[in-house]
């Protein structure tokens, strides 16, 4: 009742008021197809209640009407016939591309239910609604109004068979079970936009839509699909309202805030993704303020002869735009050009009443231009001719033929009869259309589960090179639903190669720089990569070098970095191993001098046996810096600093010694003398102190020894011996500072007893020395950066050794050598008197 009820609404504006009447034809038949189309593309609809007239009356679409009544026509006359016996009929409305007027016009189309109460829900709700009159629709053009005539079809489970809307919200088969179309959805297109935007290297994009399911669900779409580019940008995405194309004043302060965005923007393509009523306000505004621009027209408005024929179309810029798949209804323009065959129908004589045929005057080459640009004093079948486009025809044509294959399969036709009468219902029809599966001419079309054919897109360019002759639509290319693109190549590289856009945006990047956005806007400018990364320039990102190389001056790519460590070939290695192979001899040939003379009172004055142990400790001392030199290792980096330590605070123990039997043989204070002969225990001596030595390195290489390590510098990787446990490491230090300095305390003060080989006052030099150096070298040690902290290293541990070997033992084999005259006991005994007479103590000769 409800749908009769508004039905009976409407029906007062059966005629639409002002100069143009609501168009429809009608022709019988046994199987009757119902055609809606928006002949008048506009009406003066606005808030306030009142008459409605249709407006925009375009020819393109008036055309769409024919091709319907055409292919029924060849179908019907058709031999063999595709439908023996059986007659079609048409029943086509102008629905001026609204919605009310759409759905009074559908429900028209559903009239000889049986009786008023039909319309509400039957009791049973599986049982079916008496059936309709038409079996079938064919149309909308435009997805919002599709969407609406969906849901009133649905309710009689007759097939809507849209020729043009590609909304992919129409694919939602439980909102629109009945839906079916000859066109590719929205899904594809929006994905043939995007790849044509990366195809061209087009880097910044803006979206223009309209507030409907058409335009708001395409430049989601879009939207979604250009982000998934990742390196597109899209400046701005604006929503047109329903009213823009009225002339309002707010459809005027839109329109001037939209020309407002275009002048500032950066965009290198625009996307139009509205209808052509729209898109021609929007180019007539970009002619008159010359924003040249390049446009990606969609499926609406790719081919519209209204907007590519306006005055100074180039100055709006270039034009690439989507089509359906092109191709020419078999015989139709021949049909237009030999004045329609004699054929009738009520839209047509309509259409002959607004533009009537020029007589004799085809060859009129202005009348011929006037007609292009829609003469209203008459039309030149040649002229009219012009006007069939090869897309949406071709898909109204396509449409005719999947209803007759459907028809034939539910019917069982073959060329001579149909076993089946014309009397079945509409949902049988629609099983047997979506099932289809078959060829027309070249196309092959079948649909899937959305109700979508496997059908792709054409590209088109607007060719406005030749300003004397009427602009062309070139087809440039053609995209796939599997996601195939393919445009001429020479297009292809001209548009990549483009170093900038034309609003001084870097597309492109010379190698070792990156693009960066400005001012949060989408304009990219080419920036220098930072220190340790690199680019091969065009669109790619600055990126990080690899740890173990670092990035060119030019930061176009990336080289290997230098491993240093202190080298065998390297000048400041050759000194210092001179000075450490010098340091070996001599402490062998002293090793030998002291074997030879081991007798002798200067052998026995050093400690006698302990200088066999102080000298091996010191050739230990001499081949341990060996192990700082080369390319670290686990081995070499354990062996260096502990191994010393242990040796130095052997070699210390062992003058340690030596100094307390000096001390205890001219000790003549009884308590002290008692105290220090206790402690003239050399073996035992040795043995604690360079045992608690012992005991600090052992840990120190058992838990954290020290190892191998990379220190990365920017052009460097730096390998040196990290001492593991700093503290360790410390101790040792520390304990053989301690060391020299107690040795250093026993021989100063040793330095005033008969000593005739200067033993005390040599050791006191010899371990200010050894402190003097490592107090140095720490700080200098620590600040060191480079191959060459292992080099002062080295040079510590060869002084320290040298202080020893030039200062404590030189001078006792020099005198064994040079001065053997001292090297007895006479000798001794002499100095020793002497030194105590000197004094005025008396001294007894044993």
């Amino acid at each position: 009742m409800f749908w009769f009820k508004l039905f009976f609404v409407m029906s007062i504006f059966c005629l639409c008021s002002g100069e143009n009447v609501f168009l429809h034809a009608y022709s019988p038949g046994d199987i009757i197809i119902g055609g809606l189309f928006p002949i008048h593309l506009n009406t003066n609809r606005t808030t306030t209640p009142g008459p409605i007239s249709c407006t925009a009356y375009d020819i393109k679409i008036f055309l769409h009407t024919q091709v319907l009544i055409y292919a029924i026509r060849e179908i019907n006359r058709g031999t063999p016939r595709a439908l023996p016996n059986i007659t079609i009929g048409y029943d086509i409305y102008d629905t001026c591309g609204d919605v009310t007027l759409a759905i009074r016009a559908t429900l028209k189309l559903l009239e000889n239910q049986s009786h008023p109460q039909s319309c509400l829900m039957p009791v049973n709700i599986q049982s079916a609604l008496p059936e309709p009159r038409t079996k079938v629709v064919i149309g909308e053009r435009f997805s919002e109004v599709s969407i609406a005539v969906a849901r009133v079809v649905a309710l009689s489970s007759v097939a809507q068979i849209s020729h043009a809307s590609t909304s992919e919200l129409l694919s939602k088969k439980l909102k629109f079970p009945t839906f079916l179309r000859t066109v590719s959805s929205d899904e594809y297109q929006t994905k043939a936009i995007a790849e044509l935007v990366k195809k061209f290297n087009w880097k910044t994009v803006a979206i223009i839509g309209s507030d409907d399911e058409y335009g708001k669900y395409g430049s989601d779409r879009l939207r979604d699909n250009l982000i998934k580019m990742k390196d597109i940008c899209i400046e701005f995405i604006d929503i047109l309202p329903g009213y823009f194309s009225k002339n309002t004043p707010q459809a005027i302060k839109k329109l001037e805030n939209m020309v407002s965005k275009l002048k500032n923007s950066s965009a290198e393509a625009i996307v139009l993704f509205t209808k052509a009523s729209n898109v021609a306000i929007i180019i007539k505004k970009a002619i008159q303020y010359n924003i040249k621009r390049t446009w990606i027209a969609s499926d609406t408005w790719s081919t519209s002869s209204k907007i590519s024929a306006m005055r100074d179309i180039e100055k709006a810029g270039q034009v690439f735009g989507f089509i359906f798949k092109k191709n020419e209804v078999p015989g139709f323009k021949d049909y237009v050009m030999s004045m329609f065959s004699g054929t009738t129908n009520t839209i047509l004589e309509h259409y002959l009443t607004k533009y009537p045929f020029c007589s004799g005057q085809s060859k009129d080459n202005n009348l011929f231009t006037n007609c292009q640009r829609g003469s209203k004093r008459c039309l030149d079948p040649s002229c009219l001719a012009s006007y069939i486009d090869q897309d949406e025809s071709y898909s109204l044509y396509l449409a005719v033929q999947v209803i007759v294959e459907g028809l034939r399969r539910l019917l069982k036709c073959n060329n001579q009869q149909c076993q089946r009468s014309a009397k079945f219902t509409a949902s049988e029809l629609l099983m047997e259309i979506r099932r289809v599966n078959f060829t027309v001419d070249t196309t092959h079309i079948f649909f899937d589960s959305h109700g979508d054919p496997s059908l792709g897109y054409d590209i088109v360019y607007w060719n406005m090179t030749q300003s004397m002759q009427p602009m062309r639509i070139e087809t440039i290319g053609e995209y796939w639903p599997n996601g195939k693109i393919h445009v001429p190549d020479d297009l292809v590289k001209k548009m990549r190669t483009e170093m900038e856009s034309a609003y001084h945006c870097s597309k492109k990047c010379k190698p070792g720089q990156e693009l960066k956005k400005q001012d949060g806007r989408c304009c990219y400018r080419c920036v220098s990569c930072l220190e340790g990364d690199f680019s091969l320039g065009d669109r790619g990102e600055c990126k990080p070098c690899s740890t173990d190389q670092y990035s060119s001056q030019e930061r176009n790519k990336c080289l290997n970095k230098t491993i240093v460590f202190l080298a065998w070939k390297d000048p400041f290695t050759v000194i210092l191993s001179s000075f450490a192979v010098l340091g070996i001899i001599i402490t062998v040939a002293f090793a030998v001098l002291f074997t030879i003379y081991r007798s002798t009172p200067v052998v026995k004055a050093v400690g006698g046996y302990l200088c066999f142990l102080e000298l091996f400790s010191l050739l230990a001392c001499f081949c341990l810096t060996f192990s700082f030199i080369g390319k670290p290792t686990k081995a070499s980096c354990m062996l260096g600093l502990p191994l010393f330590g242990i040796a130095f605070s052997l070699c210390i123990s062992c003058i340690l010694a030596n100094l307390l039997q000096i001390l205890v043989g001219f000790s003549f204070d009884l308590e002290i003398g008692s105290w220090l002969k206790r402690l003239n225990q050399p073996v035992a001596l040795v043995a604690i102190i360079s045992g608690i030595q012992l005991a600090l390195c052992v840990p120190w290489l058992y838990f954290n020894h020290p190892y191998p390590k990379e220190e990365r510098a920017i052009k460097t990787i730096l390998l040196h011996c990290h001492k593991g446990s700093i503290a360790f490491f410390i101790a040792m230090l520390c304990y053989n500072a301690l060391l020299a300095f107690i040795c250093f305390l026993f021989a100063f003060k040793g330095k005033q007893l008969p000593d005739l080989y200067k033993n005390a006052s040599l050791i006191t030099i010899s371990m200010l020395l050894f402190l003097i150096i490592w107090i140095v070298f720490t700080p200098v040690y620590i600040s060191s950066i480079g191959k060459y902290e292992q080099a002062i290293e080295i040079a510590a541990i060869l002084i320290s050794t040298y202080s020893i070997l030039v200062c404590h033992l030189a001078p006792k084999c020099y005198i064994m050598v040079f001065k053997k005259e001292i090297n007895n006991e006479n000798a001794i005994t002499e100095y020793i008197r002497k030194h105590y007479e000197q004094k005025g103590i008396s001294v007894v000769k044993s």
